[in-house]
């Protein structure tokens, strides 16, 4: 028995868990072959009334968190026709939509990346173009406004609680620590909360990205344009007309890496090894050492990986300077090796595979299996 939308059946009783808690003890347990399941996308409900909920210790023999699809997944939804397709234009669909199965199925693969695009978030009543305000009434219902302001925030960039309150103009406090927890359980923040490779500590102010491509693409282009689009008056030309595209793919390219790391751990053979910690590093400039900001920084107990994500038609040996520059900034902590790595989608120099400087070169076409 699956009783879907739980937190909304139950979101304005009180009493609703305890109900749920005296049925299953007084009758349906006493059913040897019945699984129920809860299911939910208020993710804050869910998490106070059940997950967190004394009365239901013991009772809970499997808790499961629903996530974006793994990236080799993503691309059946391109069926045969991904053998015919040039790998940018799934890139571009992904970087809109991440993982997401329910844009994924709007997928028409007979249509390029940006004929796609335009269907499914140019039109009105268009599911991309509607379904931010239903995602995010459904995910977050404490504090929307406050939520909506903090995520808009985390467009450009992972910031820190301090951050954010400094470019709200609010007192740093409980209200956006609260915030970014509700976006966090919701799935659209994530908490990069990397160790500093230096010292093996955590550090003091940890940082949340927006981690859901989509929530970015709609804050950008979407939302600036809704009248527009709802009028049925927009002109979409393409992707690449879209202002400051190459930068928010930029970021998009490195969210879908990020987030997908584990598929990171065969290429870089560390399929033996324990990851430590993983996440981007970033350090500003202090009176004690530089700047610098790695893309990903996978840590073991003997090394460290320095991962750059790099999605240019072209990557010339100004990828090996760039990489350089980040080791030499960080240094190299005591008793640890560091090794280096590209994930990339463009055309690769020859000279950046004959110079030998990256120990493991990932096209990211072997990240979606093909």
């Amino acid at each position: 028995m699956l009783l879907d939308e739980v937190s909304w059946l139950g979101y304005f009783d009180d009493m609703f868990a305890d109900t749920i808690k005296i049925a299953w003890d007084n009758y349906w347990k006493k059913h040897d072959r019945l699984v129920f399941v809860l299911c939910g996308s208020v993710s804050a409900w869910v998490k106070k009334h059940i997950i967190d909920n004394s009365t239901f210790m013991g009772r809970r023999p499997l808790e499961m968190e629903v996530r974006e699809l793994p990236l080799a997944q993503c691309v059946k939804f391109w069926g045969n026709a991904v053998e015919r397709i040039d790998v940018r234009e799934i890139i571009d669909v992904l970087s809109v939509t991440g993982g997401v199965p329910r844009y994924l199925e709007e997928i028409d693969p007979g249509l390029s990346a940006d004929e796609n695009i335009r269907k499914m978030a140019f039109r009105a009543k268009s599911t991309l173009r509607t379904d931010f305000d239903e995602m995010f009434l459904d995910a977050i219902t404490r504090q929307p406004q406050l939520s909506g302001r903090v995520i808009r925030s985390l467009v450009d960039g992972p910031k820190s609680v301090t951050e954010v309150a400094h470019e709200l103009g609010i007192d740093k406090g409980g209200k956006i620590s609260k915030s970014l927890e509700l976006l966090k359980e919701a799935g659209l923040v994530a908490l990069d909360a990397g160790r500093n490779p230096e010292t093996g500590r955590l550090p003091k102010e940890r940082r949340y990205r927006l981690k859901d491509n989509y929530s970015r693409f709609y804050l950008k282009y979407i939302e600036p344009e809704k009248d527009t689009i709802d009028d049925g008056s927009y002109s979409f030309i393409g992707l690449d007309a879209l202002d400051g595209w190459a930068s928010v793919m930029g970021y998009a390219f490195e969210n879908l890496v990020v987030n997908n790391y584990p598929d990171l751990i065969a290429p870089l053979h560390l399929g033996n090894a324990l990851i430590e910690s993983a996440a981007p590093f970033r350090r500003t400039d202090s009176k004690h050492s530089r700047g610098v900001q790695i893309d990903l920084l996978l840590q073991t107990r003997r090394a460290l990986y320095v991962v750059e994500v790099k999605r240019q038609r072209e990557i010339g040996r100004d990828v090996i300077r760039e990489v350089e520059e980040k080791v030499a900034r960080i240094g190299r902590p005591t008793n640890k090796s560091i090794r280096t790595a590209l994930v990339y989608d463009g055309h690769l120099a020859p000279i950046v595979e004959a110079d030998n400087y990256f120990d493991a070169l990932v096209p990211f076409r072997t990240l979606l299996g093909i």
